[in-house]
């Protein structure tokens, strides 16, 4: 049976204004995950400050919910940071934002030397697939990556047992 672990945000909360992860940003998505075996996943209560047309959320933003949650796969299941090289978005149902409750999740398919391919969904409040992704992540090796982009490793991104 697979074991669902909340995973960290180790980053300077004060620091870290990122639109997607940082705790403290006041318009940003304020997105937290969790580990459930091969998948990364965040659950995001979507608000009508987002919305494109009247209670449909923008795809901008879904966009953004589906390349954070692939990065953040990228931490935990590339062990290293990295930057979004290319992303393909296919938008297959409105996501309606009176329906609540959104889930993202992202898989790592693919990782070479110099690149990670990651799969990523999003699901309305009712269990319905409206988007998905294919993400191609240019990946640091885990040296530059911790000196430059303060990726603090793998083992920051959980609670000591």
């Amino acid at each position: 049976m697979k074991q669902i672990r909340r995973i960290r945000n180790p980053f300077d909360a004060d620091q870290n204004m990122c639109f997607g992860c940082g705790p403290r940003n006041p318009v940003g998505l304020k997105l937290t995950f969790d580990e459930d075996g091969e998948k990364l996943l965040a659950r995001w209560e979507p608000d009508p400050n987002f919305q494109g047309y009247i209670n449909v959320l923008h795809g901008g933003i879904i966009a953004t919910l589906l390349d954070e949650v692939g990065a953040w796969c990228i931490y935990i299941k590339a062990c290293t940071s990295g930057v979004t090289s290319s992303m393909t978005v296919r938008y297959l149902k409105p996501v309606h934002i009176s329906k609540g409750m959104i889930t993202i999740e992202a898989r790592m398919l693919e990782k070479k030397e110099k690149n990670a391919i990651i799969g990523a969904v999003l699901y309305d409040g009712e269990g319905k697939l409206c988007a998905e992704a294919d993400l191609d992540y240019f990946i640091y090796p885990e040296k530059i990556a911790r000196g430059r982009y303060h990726y603090p490793g793998k083992e920051a991104f959980y609670e000591p047992e």
